[in-house]
């Protein structure tokens, strides 16, 4: 008898919840969230050399975030660099990385690995010299442009402990972590080189894994974080031409929600989540792309893109579906069998990935 008690007691808590949640949503939709202060937070972005991720980093500037840029594009993240403290950030790190590579984020993270990874520093446009110990001016404010270590197998770590060293003194734990990078191949899954396919789950799924890892346990350990994932609509339902892409999307989304419910049963109050599922952005990465009916589903812009992420961050929302739309059409596919979903609204032209396709 005692279990069915339980039981029942477990159902009405879950259900008082749900109304709940409901409820305040609905509260907030009519009277805005207040927005937590970002000023001093380090913000590590991914993908930060163009596109939504150049504009996240240019808007948390203009918030008094300190920022961490990661790319595979050195001239694009330096270029970020330079917008960046243009838009007023006063400590901006620029850190070559191939977020795909395991090895490679976990050395630039300032993990042990047997790979490379690059620093970046020097006090506004004056090049660091690449000797060891070298240190900008202390009347001159960071920033950060290219200078990289290669680190090769049969080296010994004690060779590269001042460039670590030098990056926890200088940047500290990350407290907001914003998983933005993605490529995409825009092939039918057949004509879809196996190695592109790796590539998309490397990118868009596999590096997410590997950022968690390096900078979760720190967020655990002061009970202050935030795990933002970049998803997509194509992580929510199937769309024709992006098989691997909605496949690794799916994955991202799922991994991030998942990841969240632990910190939740963990009781890691501190440690926010924000998964993002926007529409096709207007960044280049789906150029030429559009959908079925624009005016419902229109390809959106990057700055209101940004602005609403930014605004899901401060509001520590966990969900943002962009545009609003989506919500209903998710709820519609969850309950008709054979209702209406996105998998026919996108018109997507095949697109052979480039390395500098990121998001």
């Amino acid at each position: 008898m005692a279990p069915d008690l339980n039981s029942t007691k477990d159902l009405f808590v879950f259900l008082g919840k749900s109304v709940f949640s409901v409820l305040e949503d609905m509260v907030f939709t009519l009277i805005p969230k207040p927005q937590k202060n970002v000023a001093g937070e380090i913000v590590l972005i991914t993908g930060a050399g163009s596109g939504l991720g150049r504009l996240l980093a240019l808007k948390f500037a203009s918030l008094g975030s300190v920022l961490v840029l990661w790319d595979i594009n050195k001239e694009g993240t330096e270029e970020t660099c330079e917008m960046a403290q243009a838009a007023g950030a006063t400590r901006v790190y620029a850190y070559t990385c191939d977020c795909s590579q395991r090895e490679e984020v976990y050395r630039v993270a300032d993990q042990t690995s047997h790979s490379w990874a690059t620093f970046f520093v020097a006090p506004r446009i004056h090049q660091c010299s690449e000797k060891k110990g070298t240190r900008p001016a202390s009347n001159e404010q960071p920033y950060h442009i290219g200078k990289s270590l290669h680190m090769q197998k049969g080296k010994r770590e004690s060779d590269y402990s001042d460039v670590q060293g030098q990056v926890k003194r200088e940047v500290g734990d990350v407290s907001i972590l914003i998983n933005n990078a993605g490529i995409v191949t825009g092939k039918n899954f057949l004509d879809c080189p196996d190695e592109l396919i790796e590539k998309s789950f490397d990118v868009n799924f596999k590096a997410h894994l590997w950022t968690y890892k390096a900078f979760l346990p720190a967020m655990i350990a002061n009970d202050h974080g935030h795990l933002v994932c970049i998803s997509s609509s194509a992580g929510l339902t199937g769309v024709n031409g992006l098989a691997d892409y909605c496949a690794s999307k799916f994955a991202a989304f799922g991994f991030a929600e998942a990841v969240f419910a632990e910190t939740v049963a963990q009781k890691h109050m501190g440690i926010k989540t924000t998964i993002v599922c926007p529409l096709l952005i207007n960044t280049g990465m789906f150029e030429g792309c559009t959908t079925k009916f624009p005016s419902l589903l229109p390809v959106l812009e990057p700055e209101y893109a940004v602005r609403k992420i930014v605004d899901a961050i401060l509001q520590e929302k966990v969900y943002l579906y962009i545009p609003r739309v989506l919500y209903f059409l998710v709820f519609l596919k969850r309950i008709l069998v054979l209702g209406p979903s996105f998998r026919e609204l996108y018109i997507a032209p095949e697109k052979a990935w480039k390395p500098e396709e990121v998001r």
